[in-house]
């Protein structure tokens, strides 16, 4: 298709993701064709930096043709092939690789498609392993304020944003929300982080007794909150989070979709922090975009009472496990070793730091906040009291103007607004100071001129 049938195409077949279609009626869908190391490209040619990684997937890059000829290859060989019952190679050696780069005892790997089905499968193991141990009424899970968790009905249950929901209820019942690690509004101890962590960690304590613990399966929890923009954990925070669930029998699921595969300098982001969750949810960065795919790692002890010979956990999709995701996902963590990808992310990410937070001398930046190369910049109306963007305000600054005009100046990005308004940054985990140079001038002069519309 030339342009002109591919825009036709795009606003009267294909239906978009979290997009407003109506605002594409008298405007041109954004078509990129193609992308190169940290850039991609439109239908014109245009250059744009990815400060996203795609959608915090691409954590190689573009263009990696060792990853192509990896799918290619495999195709070739077995292009398909189920895992049930029976197993292919490429699975196998993945899980095998996975599991040995888990923390503890993490050994069993159930792959989805991609992280809403990750979560969806965690929630589903807790429900039937608490069943399978005598302890039937723990079904219910508890998530954070404003944490994104996926899209399907069980996922989206767990999600604590209310405007992604309210169309789709009813949801799935029984899930509760506890306090988030965003210490830049804290309600309390907002000058201590030890004591915020503490405080917020106690809080899934008190959301436990009130539920009854006998009651309780998970706790889902992301190593840095996402959705919000980058919340970081203070201090002390996961390992109270661990006496906890050890205290009350619950499982504590580390949801690392975005967090795992080098996003914070480590393949998992419990390893980063130093917690043992019982579960880990991952996808994205475990093919670096190249492939679907996604994974549940679970204990050794939660798989312990799938062993009896009459015992199985119904649950599974014809995609998880794809013989082509899963060999681009073997070739994609060899290239992390052979190019030492976590140690460019440790050794570059206070580089990437010290240049965001250069923007805080702007008066519309009130907080910079994040770790490895996940970062979000939240905007404020006033620094001195942090006062925030009403939804009016919002939707002509945030959307109106800073995301249409950070795309323009060849940025991509995110400008979300779940929760306080933020630019989030997420670049692909082969950036150097090139790059965090080129996305800082060009935050600048946009947020200089976001700043002078308030």
């Amino acid at each position: 298709m030339d342009a002109a049938e591919l825009q036709h195409a795009a606003k009267n077949n294909l239906w978009m993701h979290f997009t407003r279609m109506g605002t594409y009626a008298d405007n041109d869908v954004p078509v990129i064709t193609r992308g190169e190391g940290a850039y991609i490209y439109d239908s014109s040619g245009k250059r744009y930096l990815d400060a996203l990684a795609g959608l915090f997937v691409s954590q190689l890059g573009h263009g990696r043709t060792e990853l192509a000829e990896a799918a290619a290859a495999q195709a070739k060989e077995l292009a398909f092939m189920p895992l049930w019952s029976y197993a292919h190679p490429s699975a196998i050696e993945l899980a095998a690789k996975v599991a040995d780069a888990a923390p503890g005892d993490l050994n069993r790997v159930f792959f989805t498609s991609g992280g809403g089905e990750a979560v969806e499968t965690a929630w589903k193991l807790a429900k039937n392993y608490f069943k399978l141990v005598g302890k039937p009424m723990k079904h219910k899970v508890m998530s954070r304020t404003i944490a994104y968790h996926g899209t399907t009905q069980g996922a989206l249950s767990i999600t604590g944003l209310p405007a992604l929901k309210q169309q789709f209820e009813p949801l799935v019942p029984s899930t509760f929300r506890v306090p988030n690690t965003n210490i830049y509004r804290a309600p309390i101890h907002g000058d201590d982080p030890e004591a915020f962590g503490r405080w917020a960690a106690d809080q899934i304590a008190v959301a436990i007794e009130n539920e009854g613990p006998d009651t309780v399966a998970a706790v889902f929890l992301e190593p840095v909150q996402n959705a919000g923009g980058c919340f970081p954990p203070p201090p002390g925070y996961f390992q109270r989070v661990r006496e906890i669930c050890d205290e009350y029998d619950v499982l504590m699921v580390s949801d690392e979709v975005i967090c795992a595969f080098g996003r914070l300098g480590h393949l998992f982001g419990a390893e980063r922090y130093g917690y043992q969750p019982d579960i880990i949810t991952c996808a994205k960065g475990i093919t670096s975009g190249y492939a679907p795919l996604g994974a549940m790692i679970a204990s050794d002890k939660l798989m312990e009472p799938f062993l009896d010979p009459d015992a199985m956990f119904a649950h599974g999709y014809t995609f998880g496990g794809h013989p082509v995701s899963t060999a681009v996902g073997l070739r994609n963590l060899q290239l992390f070793e052979e190019e030492k990808v976590l140690e460019n992310v440790r050794d570059n990410e206070g580089a990437f730091r010290a240049t965001l937070e250069k923007l805080k001398d702007l008066p519309i930046v009130g907080d910079v906040r994040g770790d490895g190369y996940f970062y979000g910049i939240e905007l404020v109306k006033d620094k001195a009291t942090k006062e925030t963007f009403t939804e009016e305000e919002c939707e002509r600054l945030l959307f109106g103007f800073v995301s249409k005009q950070l795309y323009a100046e060849g940025l991509y990005c995110r400008a979300d607004d779940r929760g306080d308004p933020v630019v989030q940054l997420a670049p692909p985990l082969i950036c150097d100071q090139t790059h965090f140079d080129e996305m800082e001038q060009i935050l600048r002069t946009v947020l200089e001129k976001a700043g002078q519309m308030i």
